[in-house]
């Protein structure tokens, strides 16, 4: 069993102001708990998360606790593996934006998607409703 942790819970996690604050809090504490095994996220959620978090708080710390909890620097040690995404998992994620364009998936998510089919990830974290019906979404902590 493994999850992939996409951007919200990082950033919701990190910005006591976000809507979503208290799941992201339950996720990271299940991740951080072993409850799903392994726990994944990319570069491009790296990168996404940290943008997102400097975007909307405005607060340089709160982007750099994202960068750290993402990169196991912070308080919380390492809590994912950091996958990368490679030159065909970008060509294969390219060709599934293009196919899915008008579903509302990002470019990031499409990478997401072919990493997670990859590493045979069963579960994602998110609060991102148009993963729906690709994959399994948690949004809250599990029993």
């Amino acid at each position: 069993m493994s999850i992939f942790l996409d951007t919200g819970v990082f950033v919701a996690f990190e910005n006591p102001r976000d809507t979503n604050h208290r799941a992201a809090m339950g996720l990271v504490e299940a991740a951080a708990e072993g409850k799903w095994g392994e726990v994944f996220t990319s570069d491009y959620v790296f990168d996404e998360a940290v943008t997102t978090a400097l975007r909307r708080t405005r607060r340089p710390d709160a982007a750099l606790r994202v960068g750290r909890l993402i990169l196991g620097t912070g308080p919380l040690g390492r809590l994912t593996g950091l996958v990368y995404v490679s030159p065909e998992l970008f060509l294969r994620s390219w060709q599934q934006f293009a196919r899915l364009i008008g579903r509302g998936l990002s470019f990031t998510d499409c990478t997401t998607l072919e990493l997670m089919r990859s590493l045979r990830v069963g579960e994602l974290a998110s609060f991102d409703a148009d993963f729906d019906g690709f994959v399994v979404r948690r949004s809250n902590r599990p029993d």
